[in-house]
């Protein structure tokens, strides 16, 4: 402990680590501004097993000040009380060989362990006071996120009956499972349980208060082992107890010592014990069932004196039985020895001596009477491994796939640091060269004062005191301060700290990369691997990068080199010079390589977020003419596949290149980027609007905004600049290219996943658009295409067809009226579904500037001329449902529930012979069939949703697709009335009349179930041939126009697309088409629909 004569204290390791300072919290300011008096010592001293510091304060500067009160002016010292918290390895250094965080106070614990019911591992504790100040009795603490366990601290308060007459706690201990509890007071020992949140107690008082714990305790198993001694018999014991049966001396195994024992640990299934006369006894300990009880037997193995090395008994710190040895298990000539291949480790003092055993044969002794001994190797003599180690950390694991970490010793050197005796093992199970070493000792600093070690998850765990400014009690006007106000706050938080880069380092920098690369390949699944190369790489680019002196060695190169050993390589690239300063990337990429391969390759690799990261590289290292290059490039790779938050940082990210320029962009982005550009020129007019504020994109991880200028303001300002023009042109030049593309290879599911993450105005790119890439080429493939695309089922006709009464389209039973019921299911389910087209789509804020569906309203009755009911609108009858055995009307059959669509004329009234008609088993099936054959509902909303933009955008050939999938009469109806009423180019219709020819002679051939829905919609089909035919004829003696609308003014070097069939059509205005000779037309469209109309269908209603 040290404190200061204007302060403020400090208290220190036994080797010079830092453990607790009130110097952050002694002269902070207030949050009023005033500055704090500090605490001042004069004297102070520890109370009983280190859980107190008594101190007497000085007088502080304001103390002469005189005062109006003069009550409130404390002129006397004042005594304080500091209370503590300390790891339990302080006095029970057993637990080296767990990886939990145990503190204990006078009276209660705190574990990091969490919950009882963790799954993971066991973690240990380590050897040091972490002191913690309470005020006014309170104590609070605050915690960081490890890998283990609750975030908070987990406080068990002893039960009050045994501390009545025990206080305070001298020794505890947790189970490898972090479950159980042991704590020693004053006499006698308890023990609690995490699961069961209860305190066992010895039932006895007398056998309690007979016992005094000397030499510690340990868990092994179910087992509490501990070293006391009996006052009764005045004899030294050792006793192992059973956590499940009642405490009590009748069910424990006691075996006699012949000295008072100082340690205790248990390592596997032995226990080793150092006792006051400097030996070193092991014993054998096993469970044991004897009858319905069940104990452990204790049997001494081997006894060894060091009183040749130790000076005095109490210098000895620590004891542990290990495994760890000079030879790394396989120079050994059986693999057995390397189990039993035990060490003996002695901290006298903070040295770490080791005693081995001697395996060189001819000491063994071979005439002892005792079998068990004969087993047993002698120790060499004791070899120094280290000096001023406060804490030895091992364990007795073992793992084929993290050899290096589980088979090392782990010491802490107070402020030192910290050292691993490492093993080093050769590549293949090679046999070692006999000149090199077969273990290293490789020192490493870290921030924290270790507790506990994480063998196979590379981390060290903690305990961090902070001291900080508690000004609430103070709260009266005099500036005199209390003493309760001068006492310094401290928090006690969990902390964590990985070491892994550090052992990584130090390979490479010795040569020993082939080690470093085994190291590393054990650990690359842990999840913080990546942060391990990155903080690695960071550490050494700072070191080097800013030093003074010339570096003769640098370590760099070998640490990116080592690191290209991982397919992390970019990704931890990339994060390492996001996080370091401008100033040394040029150090950087000059050892890993040039910032615009790297990017090539992530690009190769499919890795666009860690390519979008480049980007900002690129941006502060490069001209913005190579920026835009290699963003354009990672934004087409994006649009293919689809990664929409990454399409709109490149949406801005280009945006602020072109902003950010001092110079003009040039006119036409080939001259920067011939690969990605295609030779399009920009346009002068453009039909959308892109431009977003930073603030209305999500955020994300690339946090593009940070190095970039944002364009601001509304989107109708962007104009006034002719390089945001430019931009926003040579923007909407790839999201065109990448739609046309999308329709060209029939991806309407993409399409519309597209438009709606990025917002392009769909619409109005397909009107401009739909005598080019939105015309349906081929209805067959574009049919087959979206069945699969949205997992819409084909349909089908039904084995149970030749029974039905459907028959070539007749009836053969002679009823007309079952008839009208199948064609008005079809028609019912397609009107009851558009009905909720807007609702389940979310289509009401779309804009309907061009609404193609305008004019159904008046002209609804112009589709009942292909339609069974009459024109006249008549009331809806409503008739109770008849329960007739298996009979049922066809209002419970098709489970309709509301009334026609507006668009659709064909049921608007339901007669009253329709509720009491009844239907057959068989007609049942084929309306359920039918029912059935319809894809999931996501993909009928997203359907309808295209269906809707397709025909805001005039596109009926796509509208056409859809309604044969849906199998909806009332989309072909709607297609009607927008022929019938708006100018709708020739072409297209001859398109539609084409393409379902050919739709109907592929479901002859191939797919039967579209039959029956063709042989509904033929009247709609034969009055479509005659609006053909009609608009055919009267422009057949006109000239032919050979020329081009304004649209056709913007050349672009995709529009010949001569791979499509399609691609010399011009584009044209709304009822404006190039006509072919009119003869020749109408003879080869009178053909083909002489062809459709005398075609014989089978129809299958179902």
């Amino acid at each position: 402990m040290v404190t200061w004569e204007c302060g403020g204290f400090s208290l220190w390791s036994v080797f010079g680590a830092q453990l607790i300072c009130t110097l952050g919290g002694d002269f902070a300011y207030r949050s009023d501004g005033t500055k704090k008096d500090p605490l001042k010592i004069k004297s102070m001293s520890w109370g009983a097993e280190g859980y107190h510091l008594w101190v007497i304060s000085g007088c502080g500067s304001q103390n002469t000040e005189i005062e109006p009160e003069p009550k409130s002016i404390v002129k006397q010292p004042g005594i304080l009380l500091f209370q503590f918290i300390k790891s339990a390895l302080t006095i029970n250094p057993c637990m080296s060989n767990q990886e939990q965080v145990l503190l204990q106070g006078e009276d209660r614990l705190y574990l990091n362990c969490g919950e009882a019911s963790q799954t993971q591992n066991p973690r240990s504790s380590s050897v040091h006071y972490k002191p913690s100040s309470l005020a006014e009795g309170g104590f609070e603490s605050q915690s960081l996120s490890t890998l283990l366990g609750h975030r908070h601290w987990h406080v068990v308060q002893i039960s009050s009956t045994y501390l009545e007459t025990n206080w305070p706690i001298r020794f505890s201990a947790i189970d490898k499972l972090g479950q159980n509890i042991a704590v020693v007071g004053k006499f006698g020992f308890a023990h609690y349980s995490l699961l069961t949140k209860k305190w066992k107690l010895f039932g006895n008082i007398t056998q309690e208060q007979n016992m005094i714990v000397t030499g510690g305790l340990a868990w092994w198993n179910d087992f509490i082992v501990l070293a006391c001694y009996n006052i009764s018999d005045r004899q030294e014991e050792l006793r192992v107890y059973l956590r499940t049966s009642n405490l009590d001396n009748a069910f424990a195994h006691i075996t006699k010592a012949q000295a008072e024992t100082l340690l205790l640990s248990v390592f596997r299934d032995m226990v080793v014990v150092f006792r006051a006369d400097c030996s070193i006894c092991l014993y054998s300990i096993e469970k044991k069932s004897e009858g319905p009880n069940t104990t452990a037997g204790i049997q001494v193995l081997q006894e060894v004196s060091m009183s040749r090395y130790i000076p005095h008994p109490f210098l000895v710190v620590s004891v542990t039985l290990t495994s760890v040895s000079t030879e790394n298990g396989i120079t050994l000539k059986m693999p057995q020895q390397a189990r039993d291949a035990e060490s003996i480790m002695l901290n006298l003092a903070g040295q770490l001596i080791m005693m081995q055993r001697d395996r060189s044969g001819p000491q063994i002794r071979e005439k002892d009477s005792n079998p068990n001994q004969r087993k047993l190797l002698p120790f060499c003599p004791p070899v120094v491994l280290a000096q001023s180690v406060e804490n030895v950390w091992t364990t007795c694991r073992a793992n084929k796939q993290k050899r290096h970490l589980l088979e090392a010793l782990w010491l802490s050197c107070g402020g030192a640091g910290m050292k691993v005796w490492l093993p080093l093992f050769p590549r293949d199970h090679r046999k070692p060269h006999s000149f090199l070493s077969q273990r290293i000792m490789l020192p490493f600093h870290i921030n924290i004062y270790p507790l506990a070690v994480l063998f196979e998850d590379a981390l060290v765990l903690g305990a961090v005191n902070d001291t900080v400014l508690y000004d609430s009690l103070y709260t009266r006007s005099s500036a005199r301060e209390q003493l309760e106000v001068l006492f310094p706050f401290c928090v006690v938080e969990r902390t964590s700290q990985i070491y892994l880069h550090h052992i990584l380092r130090q390979l490479l920098v010795r040569n020993l990369g082939e080690q470093a690369l085994l190291l590393a390949q054990s650990c690359s699944a842990l999840p913080y691997f990546p942060h391990v190369l990155e903080l690695m790489l960071h550490e050494v680019l700072e070191e080097e990068a800013t030093s003074r002196e010339p570096i003769p060695d640098p370590l760099l190169p070998t640490v990116a080199k080592f690191i290209t050993e991982f397919p992390l390589f970019l990704q931890t690239v990339v994060h390492c010079a996001r996080k370091t300063e401008y100033a040394l990337w040029n150090y950087l990429f000059a050892a890993v390589g040039n910032p615009k391969d790297l990017f090539e390759e992530c690009l190769m690799a499919q890795d666009l977020d860690t390519a979008a990261s480049y980007l900002i590289i690129l941006q502060n290292m490069e001209v913005p003419a190579v920026s835009r290059q290699h963003a354009t490039l990672l934004f087409n790779t994006a649009l293919e596949q689809g990664k929409w938050d990454l399409c709109r940082h490149m949406i801005r990210f280009l945006k602020a290149i072109g902003s950010g320029e001092s110079e003009t962009p040039p006119s036409t982005p080939t001259a920067q980027e011939p690969s990605s550009s295609g030779g399009f020129e920009f346009f002068r007019n453009r039909s959308i609007s892109l431009s977003q504020s930073a603030d209305n994109v999500p955020a994300s991880k690339f946090s593009l905004q940070k190095t970039l200028s944002m364009p601001s303001g509304p989107s109708g300002k962007r104009w006034s600049k002719d390089s945001d023009c430019a931009e926003n042109m040579y923007i909407d030049m790839m999201l065109w290219r990448h739609a046309r593309r999308l329709l060209e290879e029939v991806r309407l599911k993409d399409l519309g996943c597209f438009a709606a993450q990025l917002g392009f105005e769909l619409i109005s790119w397909l009107c401009k658009e739909r005598a080019r890439a939105a015309r349906v080429d081929n209805f067959v493939i574009a049919l087959k295409r979206l069945h699969k695309d949205f997992l819409w089922p084909l349909p089908i006709i039904p084995a149970s067809s030749l029974s039905s009464p459907f028959k070539n389209g007749k009836l053969r039973t002679g009823s007309a009226s079952l008839c009208q019921v199948g064609e008005q299911l079809l028609k019912s389910q397609s009107a009851d579904r558009f009905l909720n087209l807007e609702i389940d789509a979310g289509l009401s804020n779309v804009q309907r500037s061009q609404s193609w569906l305008s004019n159904i309203g008046p002209t609804h009755h112009e589709i009942d001329t292909a339609s069974s009911q009459g024109p006249q609108m008549q009331d809806a009858f409503l008739s109770p449902l008849s329960n007739r055995g298996d009979e049922c009307s066809i209002g419970s059959a098709t489970d309709l529930t509301e009334s026609s669509s507006m668009v659709d004329g064909d049921w608007t009234v339901v007669d009253e012979s329709f509720s009491t008609l009844s239907l057959t088993q068989s007609e049942l099936e084929h309306i359920s069939m039918e029912l059935a054959s319809k894809g999931p509902h996501k993909s009928q909303v997203q359907l309808r949703y295209l269906l809707h933009i397709f025909m805001e955008a005039g596109c009926l050939d796509w509208c056409i697709v859809i309604g044969l999938i849906l199998r909806e009469s009332s989309i072909i109806n709607q297609i009607l009335v927008i022929i019938q009423t708006t100018e709708v180019d020739g072409e297209m219709l001859q398109n539609i009349k084409t393409g379902l020819h050919a739709v109907d002679r592929w479901a002859s051939a191939d797919c039967p179930g579209y039959k029956p829905f063709l042989n509904i919609i033929k009247p709609q089909l034969q009055k479509l041939s005659e609006i053909t035919e009609e608009q055919v004829h009267p422009e057949a003696f006109q000239p032919v126009t050979v020329g081009k609308t304004p649209e056709q003014t913007s050349p672009r070097a995709e529009e010949s697309r001569s791979s499509s069939g399609h691609g010399s059509i011009p584009q044209g205005e709304v009822g404006g088409s190039g006509m072919v000779s009119g003869k020749e037309e109408n003879t080869t469209r009178a053909e083909e629909e002489e062809t459709f109309q005398d075609g014989t269908y089978d129809c299958c209603v179902s």
